[in-house]
Order: structure tokens, then sequence, then C-alpha cells
């Protein structure tokens, strides 16, 4: 019989913070009757976000047509609506129950080139886009691609979202990790990313591209316009390629930034020499349709017999899911001004936006009110990074331990923290080691996903359990000092 120890020792390295100890006990004090407020995943139609009405009436059409003859149903859809499910129709016939071409449906491929096109203002080609099952088949699928053998190395960010971390385990490749600057509003530094692959070089790693994830997860911070600029050279300079995690490009709300996607800093840089792989998703955004699994991937500066390779490695799963390839089409292509769907459309999707900026701003105000808790308020995404402090523990220094060492006993401590957390007030959120942190800090990932009133329940009972849980701390450990010891 099949054991754990004859399983594939890939599978056993690789971890998911996101679904793990934590959200598992979640479920069962669920089942036992308590109270969950789930901030630990970006799901937001299971945290009560309704799902856009365009968008249902679109798949309900598409996945029984049937409904357009019964005419007590249809009249409470939108004209431009029923028009458009039958053009649809009459462009793909088969319908949602076939296997599409591999790379996508073409018309919905050209609508993203569309949407790129109109978003950046730059060309952009259907013949170098593939729909995906989200985008995380996507990232996954460029990792494939670019690791040619065990000692080739992926340079993620810390804190990053785990995809990364656990993909790159599961396929065997190196993990060079890059700290983002948490005290300069999250941006990438030129020199922490030299540090970074200087250091891999010389353990042997051969770095071949830089993931990045913006606006970013878990940090909700936006990258400039000139940090974008430094990152595209330094990837020119180490010959890299760029995978760019785009997913939350919609879900920015600090009206002093401004999203850009790398495409267009590129296409204004002229650059024609660093590959990009692009992600985007409909899972984010305002549409929340985590569930249906669509993704896309635009391709730059890659060769055409690279691309046929890429396209051959989509079609080993034969395509991606047809109701999501849907799902990414009627994200990139909206109703218009003029449509009787268009009031409606706007109506929910700035309501969705506004919702969340005003979750963001209050978690932002309301964390940094707590003692010993500090968080750069959330410029964008569904996420924010909060940094906390707890009492020292006698005898234990974290200057003089080694890394490994250091590393399971601060991921102990916030795991401890998030459990507790857990157990006496139901929230449930993830440690920061799940994502990585900078030596000597402590961190959980939360989400502003809940609805207004469980965030206000959330920043109350995570008040008094933070003066509660140091308070006790303190008593246990004897000690007055609330500081970690910084590396």
């Amino acid at each position: 019989m099949i054991t754990k120890q004859s399983l594939n020792p890939n599978l056993l390295t690789a971890e998911y913070a996101v679904r793990g100890p934590i959200v598992i006990h979640a479920q069962q004090l669920e089942e036992q009757g308590r109270k969950i407020i789930y901030c630990n995943i970006g799901n937001p139609q299971a945290l009560k976000q309704k799902p856009l009405t365009y968008i249902r009436q679109m798949l309900s059409l598409l996945e029984y047509p049937e409904l357009m003859n019964n005419s007590e149903i249809v009249k409470n859809y939108p004209k431009d609506i029923i028009e458009r499910a039958k053009n649809f129709l009459l462009k793909h016939p088969h319908g949602t129950g076939a296997y599409t071409q591999s790379a996508g449906i073409p018309f919905i491929k050209q609508a993203v080139a569309d949407f790129i096109n109109k978003r950046d203002g730059i060309p952009a080609n259907k013949d170098y886009i593939i729909l995906t099952d989200g985008a995380s088949k996507g990232v996954q699928a460029a990792l494939i691609t670019l690791l040619k053998n065990p000692n080739d190395g992926f340079m993620i960010p810390i804190p990053q979202y785990p995809l990364y971390s656990a993909s790159i385990a599961l396929y065997g490749g190196k993990q060079i990790g890059y700290y983002i600057d948490e005290l300069g509003h999250w941006q990438l530094n030129e020199k922490v990313l030299e540090d970074s692959i200087a250091k891999a070089k010389v353990e042997g790693i051969n770095p071949v591209a830089i993931a990045v994830i913006n606006p970013g997860n878990p940090t909700g911070a936006v990258l400039s316009h000139d940090n974008i600029k430094m990152i595209i050279g330094f990837a020119k300079k180490h010959k890299l390629s760029i995978l760019a995690d785009e997913v939350y490009q919609e879900n920015v709300y600090d009206p002093g930034v401004k999203f850009h996607s790398f495409a267009k800093v590129m296409n204004e840089l002229g650059e024609k020499e660093v590959s990009l792989f692009s992600f985007h998703s409909v899972s984010k955004g305002f549409l929340g349709e985590c569930g249906h699994r669509g993704g896309y991937t635009e391709f730059r500066n890659i060769p055409p017999d690279v691309m046929a390779e890429l396209v051959k490695l989509q079609s080993i799963s034969l395509c991606a899911n047809a109701v999501g390839q849907v799902a990414v089409y009627l994200m990139v292509a909206p109703p218009k001004q003029d449509d009787e769907s268009y009031a409606t459309y706007v109506k929910e999707r700035d309501a969705i936006l506004s919702d969340l900026k005003t979750k963001a701003g209050i978690l932002g105000e309301k964390i940094n009110q707590i003692p010993g808790m500090t968080l750069e308020t959330p410029q964008g995404a569904m996420y924010a990074f909060v940094k906390f402090e707890l009492p020292v523990e006698p005898g234990v220094d974290l200057k003089t331990m080694v890394p490994e060492k250091r590393e399971q006993y601060e991921a102990k401590r916030d795991s401890d923290y998030c459990m507790t957390l857990l157990e006496e007030t139901g929230i449930c959120v993830v440690p920061g080691s799940g994502f990585g942190q900078l030596p000597g800090t402590l961190h959980f990932r939360t989400t502003f996903l809940p609805p207004k009133d469980e965030i206000y329940e959330f920043v109350e009972k995570l008040k008094i359990f933070h003066l509660s849980y140091v308070k006790r701390l303190k008593e246990k450990y004897q000690c007055t000092s609330v500081s970690n010891s910084k590396i």
C-alpha cells in the first residue's frame, strides 16, 4: 500500500499556508457551531460579495441556451445581454460543454488582446495569449517552461503568495527570495535584488526568472512606474524572464497611485530582449469569480518556436475549462455605455470597489491604533500584511541563532498567535511565516473582504485579543519588553 514515505519528495516539501492547519481547524470549529470570520483567502463570493448581474445572466444563457426561447424568463434580461449571448453562440456553436482550441477560443483571445490595447495603448497579438484555468495555471506553466535543471532558480518576493514557493518546490527548482521594503511602501529595492541574485549564484543556483506581484499579495502595495522600470532593467542585466502577476490590477484604492502594467512600461522602454509572462484572472478585481477558474497569460518577446512549445504544454491538458474562458471574455469585454445592461454593471462594479476601499481604510486606521501593531494601509489588492510585536522570551537571542532555527522559532511564534486568535475570537488569518518575512519581524495576512460590520468586529476583537495575549506572555516571561530583535 502507498505510504507517505513513498510519495514524491517534492510534494512533501511543498507548503501552502493559505489553506494550512489553521484553516482546517477553523472549519472544525465552524462544524461545532462557532462563528468564524474567514480572512485567510481572497475568495470574495464566499465572504458575501454578490456576483455581477451581467456575468451571471450571460453565463446562464450560454450554459442553457433554451432559456432564450422562454419569453417569460428572458423578459427580465436586458436586450443587449440576449443579443450578446446569441452572437457568442454563433461564433462558438459548440457551447460550454465541448473542448475548445488548446490555447483558448480565438475570438475570446482577440477580446483579451483588445482589452490590453485599450488598457495600455499598445499593440497586443491574440496568438501570444493563452487562456488558462485561473492565473495559477499560467504561473505554473511558466515555471515548468523555464525550469531546465534542479539548479535553476526563480526570484520571488518575500513576503510572497505561496503559490510560487509551493510550485517551485513541487517542480524541483530553487527559490531565490528577495525582501521587499516594508518601510519603503513595499517597493522593490535594487540593492536587495543584486544581493539576492549574487548570493544565489555563489550557492550554485542559476537564476532564470524574477516573479513580481503588482498590486501586491500579501502587502496590498502598488508598484511605481520607476520601480517597474528598475525591475525591467535588472532583468535585462541578468538575462531573466519576468513573471508579472497582475491579477489585482482593478483593485487600486489610493488615489495617489496608479497601476502600470509591465507590458506597457516595456513598450515605453522599447525593450525587446526581456521575455515577459503576464497573468490576469477573473477571481480578483471586482468580479470575484474564483470558482470559475478563468485566467490568461500574455507573452511578449517570445520567439514563435517557443510560443509553439507553450501551446503544446497547454494542449497536454487539452484546454482551459470553457466556462472559465467565457468568464474571461466577460471580464475583458464588459457592457458598453449605450447598452441596457451598462447602468447596472457600473453601479455594481463601483459599489464593490468603493466598499473595498472603505474597508482597506478601516483596517489602516483601526489596526494602527492597537499598541504593538502597525500596518501600511493597503493601496490595492484585497489583503493587509499586519506587523505585530510580542514580548521577548528570556534567554532567546535571535541575532546568534542559526537561520534555520530562527525561522522555525519565529514561525512557531506567529503560528501560535494566529491559532490562539482563531480559538479565542473566531478570526481566521494566515501567519506571516507562511508568506515569508524579514527576520526579527512577525506578521499575519488578513483579507478585507468580509462585510463592513464584520471588519469592525474583526478589529475590535483583534485589539482585545492582542492586548490580552501580550499581557499573558509578559507574565509568563516576567518581562516588560515587547520588541522583537531585529536582524
